[in-house]
């Protein structure tokens, strides 16, 4: 009988030493790092991957302006930073990004669910990954405009931050890319 592509060798009697690799299924949900107005190509990329390892796709929104403010060893307690109508705000770009992602999720086929989250976004994502033992997290680059470069400065990269930060696997999407320019070659 024919081996199935992608099946690991099992060889009768061998040790299972610890150094000895065994693949197995990936079962986690994908996380996915989405803000307003970016480009659908980090969703459909993710959505592509989870539908790809069938599992969840969990997309995850993260409000900046709000933050975890950990008083006891067992509460959490969301603190908003700036005016008192920054959570109305969070909930309205909540359901806007619902409604954006039913547009490109909704025919997919794969199941899908919206989290928002609070504080630094790459800790906040880590968390989450941590919290629904998630097998990837994607995310997206920042498109070159100046205020994304700015932000960038101000913030760091939330890719360079998560691959530094945690164990899980990043997927980096590229939006934007910055083309470099090529001296036509003489004919």
């Amino acid at each position: 009988m024919a081996s199935l592509m992608n099946e690991p060798a099992r060889k009768a009697g061998s040790p299972g030493g610890e150094d000895e690799f065994v693949p197995q299924r990936i079962a986690g949900p994908v996380v996915a790092g989405v803000v307003p107005g970016q480009p659908s190509a980090v969703v459909q990329s993710a959505a592509r991957l989870a539908y790809s390892l069938n599992v969840k796709l969990i997309c995850a929104y993260v409000d900046i302006t709000s933050y975890l403010s950990n008083e006891r060893d067992d509460q959490d307690l969301l603190q908003t930073a700036g005016q008192e109508g920054a959570v109305d705000d969070a909930e309205q770009t909540s359901a806007h990004l619902r409604e954006h992602l039913q547009a490109v999720l909704g025919k997919a086929g794969i199941r899908w669910s919206l989290l928002t989250l609070v504080g630094e976004p790459a800790r906040a994502l880590a968390r989450l990954a941590d919290s629904a033992d998630a097998s990837v997290i994607v995310v997206g680059t920042r498109e070159g405009r100046v205020g994304a470069r700015l932000e960038q400065l101000l913030l760091g990269s939330v890719a360079v931050h998560l691959t530094h930060r945690q164990t899980r696997p990043v997927v980096v999407v590229p939006l934007g890319p910055q083309r470099r320019h090529r001296p036509k070659e003489d004919a």
